[in-house]
């Protein structure tokens, strides 16, 4: 089955992202669906001198545009890229959506489109992120700012599904983001979804700082959208300081090309473990299909590898093991009958946007 690209989503689009579905077809052998505009997809089709692949491509009169309201768009543009791709995956057509454009507008349309698993109250987005020991992976990083303790803790049960399926780790550790180590510490929320965590089989390891989350101290980082936006964007920049620093030192003197000389291995080494475009696509998990992020600089080989994370993801079956953990953990956090505001909540559960009025700003 093939995944649908959105063609026109991320920075250097639909140049970066045709030439990345290029590549994932030569190297891979993964076929994509280009989602866009035909005219603008055909030119860089054209410009890479493409003559030995003849693309599959379906028309969308619309661009979702960074920093668009997601809201709106997703009212708004329904014959999007990005929907359109989603309403593939809806209809069987495609196995996946991949898109490198704007984050709130992706996660409003695929709310909309493909709607949340059954027993999931709120879809979070999952983050590979380099440590000392390899990889972890980190959620929510950015769709939920104020999440309450049930949605964290759905997002500990996703993100040790997703390690699972993605690295082949065995129960996973689990560690909670907070401002101390100490069961007390952090918000009502933070306290609260360490106690669900705790009456769990999940190999749940308490709290951890964001001094541990490098060193690799846990397989899986939970923490609510604010912090693990901040934190990833955190880990980008940091990376990138070390790699200029590296250059200027470098490239300052003589001393310092020779040096570089017998380092350069080391250091190439060290900047293949910190690219993301290694992985290149963040799944949001809890969904009814899967659906991937892509970084709006994304270059062809961000996509390329993109692709091949989402069809992995399709291969490993990460949808139906997501639903069947969340299933077998639901009567942890199910409220009893008699909670007034629980009751609200199972009423208009099944909508968009589920809850009260922060469910909509998260988005």
């Amino acid at each position: 089955m093939k995944i649908a690209v959105d063609a026109m989503g991320g920075d250097s689009a639909p140049r970066e992202v045709v030439e990345g579905a290029y590549l994932a077809l030569k190297e891979f052998n993964i076929e994509t669906i280009l989602v866009g505009i035909p005219d603008r997809i055909q030119s860089e089709i054209r410009r890479l001198g493409i003559s030995d692949v003849d693309f599959e491509i379906r028309e969308a009169k619309q661009v979702v545009q960074m920093g668009e309201s997601p809201t709106k768009s997703a009212r708004s543009k329904q014959d999007s890229s990005i929907r359109v791709a989603l309403e593939l995956v809806k209809k069987s057509e495609a196995s996946a959506a991949f898109t490198a454009g704007d984050t709130g507008g992706t996660f409003a349309a695929a709310l909309f489109v493909l709607k949340k698993m059954r027993d999931v109250q709120r879809p979070a987005i999952a983050a590979v992120v380099p440590t000392l020991k390899g990889f972890t992976v980190m959620v929510d990083v950015g769709a939920n700012l104020n999440p309450r303790a049930q949605h964290i803790f759905q997002f500990g049960i996703m993100g040790s599904i997703y390690s699972e399926v993605l690295f082949g780790k065995v129960n996973p550790t689990l560690g909670l983001l907070n401002v101390g180590s100490e069961d007390s510490k952090g918000t009502e929320a933070l306290i609260n979804s360490h106690e669900l965590f705790s009456k769990t089989d999940l190999n749940f390891i308490g709290n951890i700082e964001g001094s541990s989350i490098f060193q690799g101290t846990s397989d899986v980082v939970v923490s609510d959208g604010f912090s693990g936006n901040v934190a990833l964007k955190v880990s980008e920049s940091v990376s990138s300081m070390i790699s200029t620093l590296l250059r200027n030192e470098f490239s300052g003197s003589v001393k310092g090309k020779i040096g570089y000389l017998f380092l350069r291995e080391g250091i190439n080494a060290m900047r293949r473990k910190t690219d993301y475009s290694e992985y290149g696509a963040a799944p949001l998990l809890g969904l009814n299909g899967i659906c991937t992020i892509g970084h709006g600089r994304s270059n062809a080989k961000t996509i390329k590898n993109a692709i091949r994370t989402t069809h992995e993801l399709v291969k490993k079956d990460l949808s139906s093991k997501l639903q069947d953990n969340i299933s077998k953990y639901s009567s942890i956090y199910s409220p009893s009958s008699s909670d007034v505001g629980w009751r609200l909540w199972n009423q208009i559960k099944g909508g968009i946007f589920s809850g009260d009025e922060s469910d909509k700003k998260d988005v």
